[in-house]
């Protein structure tokens, strides 16, 4: 069976758990696409985790990649790596904010979601004059090889408790923000805008203070993400995208070291993933469980070489 992440320098293992003891059905989703945006050596990585229903988490998980797909082309029209002058965060606010609108257009908003998406790219750094560096060789192993003037950037975007962690070195970097019905700025939010928070809960119903979908309270509970860029090096092992159902029982520092102690015994990604989904549920989670594990191939950054004339 042919390797699906052949020649790119990402691999993703995905394991999923309805947890049928506490859970009648399953509203979690993931997507994840390589070469996205039909650029080479791209990846997108989302876990949308429902409630009150799937139907919103379905949507994002068809429809979110795409308009920001679209926000991406908007901006850069050929197959190149983008020239490092366009943020992508301010794609992903876009997307984000578009699949709220087009959620409560389709009537797909009395359900909502947590999101967690990641975009991993190749950029030009602006800064580097390309006339000036020597030329490298593509290598067999990747379909696209860096020259100097390139960097792998990591672009990532949530609402709600669904996290992103990446491992760097054997240290966890939380990349998304909680929003939670008992973080104080959501809290003060919340309250500036007119609403409640009862029992840990906004307006006592929802535990989550952002989302998509969840049309009928939009005025409280947004789905302006939160962002982040970050400079993926030879140093950067990793990235874990798991909804709470993990987190709940998981903390950042245990997912990422029992993740290192996985790679440590040559096991492949799909594996691991599939390790740490069951360790949730060991650990006695109660809800649905999704882990998605992105592992970074380093030697992409190594096996090139100038070209000779």
């Amino acid at each position: 069976m042919s390797d699906p992440f052949s020649g790119l320098s990402f691999k993703v293992g995905v394991a999923e758990n309805k947890n049928s003891t506490y859970r009648n059905k399953m509203e979690d989703v993931h997507t994840y696409i390589a070469n996205f945006a039909e650029r080479v050596d791209w990846g997108y990585f989302a876990i949308f985790d429902g409630h009150a229903g799937k139907d919103t988490a379905r949507w994002c998980g068809n429809n979110l990649h795409q308009l920001l797909e679209k926000e991406i082309n908007s901006h850069e029209t050929t197959s190149a790596p983008l020239m490092g002058k366009h943020d992508l965060r301010e794609s992903l606010n876009q997307a984000f904010s578009k699949a709220d609108d087009s959620i409560e257009k389709e009537g797909s908003g009395s359900s909502g979601c947590t999101a967690a998406v990641a975009v991993l790219r190749w950029e030009t750094d602006p800064s580097i004059d390309q006339s000036s560096t020597p030329q490298v060789e593509k290598h067999s192993s990747y379909e696209f090889v860096p020259q100097s003037y390139h960097r792998r950037v990591l672009y990532t975007s949530n609402v709600g408790d669904s996290r992103i962690v990446l491992c760097r070195r054997g240290t966890p970097y939380r990349l998304s923000y909680d929003h939670k019905a008992t973080d104080v700025n959501e809290i003060n939010r919340i309250r500036e805008q007119g609403g409640l928070i009862m029992k840990n809960r906004v307006n006592g119903v929802l535990a989550v203070t952002r989302s998509l979908g969840d049309s009928y309270m939009k005025d409280l509970v947004i789905g302006k993400p939160f962002t982040t860029q970050t400079t993926i090096t030879d140093e950067d092992e990793f990235m874990i995208i798991a909804c709470d159902g993990v987190w709940d029982v998981i903390s950042d520092s245990k997912a990422c070291q029992f993740v290192v102690d996985q790679f440590a015994e040559q096991l492949d990604v799909q594996t691991v993933a599939k390790r740490l989904c069951q360790l949730a549920m060991d650990l006695s989670t109660t809800d649905n469980v999704t882990v998605m594990v992105v592992k970074f191939e380093s030697g992409v950054f190594g096996e090139t070489k100038p070209v000779t004339n």
